[in-house]
Order: structure tokens, then C-alpha cells, then sequence
């Protein structure tokens, strides 16, 4: 039985810095569901790194795809931001990064962008800059990043709310003070998997040729 295969592009945001386990990070949360819901093995392959940049992530990630995947997802953009990366030169990087996905001619419903959550609002932030400037250029650059992504055909999926809704609830933000907890990954998990539901259990149900 080949599994589906699950690309997870990114940063520290989707290798899970923070959580307590690499199975509480978002990829490994929306392949399980995945998984219970279609009845089909997942494989996630997660090359993302902390600290990378969308230039770090063409230059050592995208070289490590050597099969197609089945599912896309991209999280790529904090640290654009907080090393104050021009906007023109973060959409040019996307432009490179959701080319390159493009390439594998996947339906739009399966390939999901997202957005970089607001981390103006953790104890930290002040280490980046304002929080009110800080939230500024977050806003901004998700803003291209959906364009981008629709301009594509790519699904965008915003997770700003949702990143500054829990910020009082326990377990929402790691010891670290910056990075997400395992309640705050998981309930990204659920907004997503919400967008995805759908469209990712039907391209995995075990009726091939679907893949």
C-alpha cells in the first residue's frame, strides 16, 4: 500500500520548535487526521529548519524533494520579517518557492499555503521590534503570500486570528516565549484541517487512480 506523500515546507512553525513532540507539530497532526479520515498511510516528508528564511528554504529544502508529492503544504515568512527582508524580495522568493511546487501539476486543493502567524502578540516580541510595527509587517506579508497563492491556484489558509486567540490560555505559548505550545499547534491543526477536510480525504481515499 503506498502512502500518500505529504510535503511540509517551512520553518520553525512547521517543524514544531516549541512543541513537545515532532508528532504535536501541524503536518504530523493534519496526517494523522488525514489518515483516520481516508484509511490510507500517510508519509510526511518535513524538511523545514528553524530560523530559515524563504532564500534558505530554496537553497537547502527544495533541492531535498526527489518524488512528487501528493499534498503541498508552505508556512515560510517570520524570519523574513524579523530580518527585515523587503517585501519585493519575500515575493520574489515566493514566487521561486510556489513555482517550484507548481511544477508538480497537483490539483489546487491539494497544495495549501499559510500564513505566518501573529507573533507580534507573545512575550518577546519586543526582542523584533513594536508589537504594533511588528503586526504591521506580518499583515503585510501574508498579504502577499495569498496573493501569490491564489494567484497560483493555491488554497490560503490565514491563521492570524487563531495564533493571537489563545494567547492567555495555558500551554499556548512554549517556555521560550515566542514559539507555540502544543495547544496553539493544534489549534492551527484545526483551522487548517477544516479548510482541507474535504478535498485532502478525497485525493486519499484508496480508490486509485486518485493520486
Amino acid at each position: 500500500m503506498e502512502p500518500v506523500r505529504y510535503l511540509a515546507l517551512g520553518d520553525s512553525y512547521t517543524i514544531g520548535t516549541g512543541a513537545t513532540a515532532p508528532s504535536r507539530n501541524f503536518p504530523s497532526r493534519l496526517a494523522g487526521r488525514l489518515q483516520g479520515a481516508s484509511g490510507w498511510p500517510v508519509a510526511v516528508q518535513n524538511p523545514a529548519v528553524n530560523g530559515f528564511t524563504t532564500r534558505d528554504l530554496i537553497g537547502t529544502e527544495l533541492p531535498q524533494v526527489q518524488q512528487a508529492p501528493h499534498l503541498v503544504s508552505v508556512l515560510i515568512g517570520a524570519n523574513d520579517v524579523v530580518q527585515g527582508y523587503e517585501a519585493a524580495a519575500y515575493r520574489g522568493a515566493l514566487q521561486t518557492i510556489y513555482d517550484f511546487v507548481a511544477r508538480f501539476r497537483l490539483p489546487a486543493s491539494r497544495v495549501l499555503t499559510v500564513a505566518i502567524p501573529d507573533f507580534s502578540v507573545v512575550p518577546t516580541a519586543g526582542d523584533y521590534g513594536t508589537p504594533a510595527a511588528l503586526r504591521a509587517r506580518i499583515d503585510a506579508f501574508n498579504r502577499i503570500a495569498a496573493g501569490e497563492s491564489h494567484r497560483h491556484g493555491f488554497r490560503f489558509v490565514d491563521i492570524s486570528d487563531v495564533s493571537r486567540s489563545g494567547i492567555s490560555r495555558p500551554n499556548w505559548i512554549a517556555d521560550d516565549g515566542l514559539h507555540p505550545a502544543d495547544a496553539q499547534y493544534a489549534a492551527w491543526a484545526d483551522v487548517i484541517w477544516r479548510a482541507v477536510e474535504v478535498d485532502w480525504t478525497r485525493a486519499a481515499k484508496p480508490k486509485a487512480p486518485v493520486l
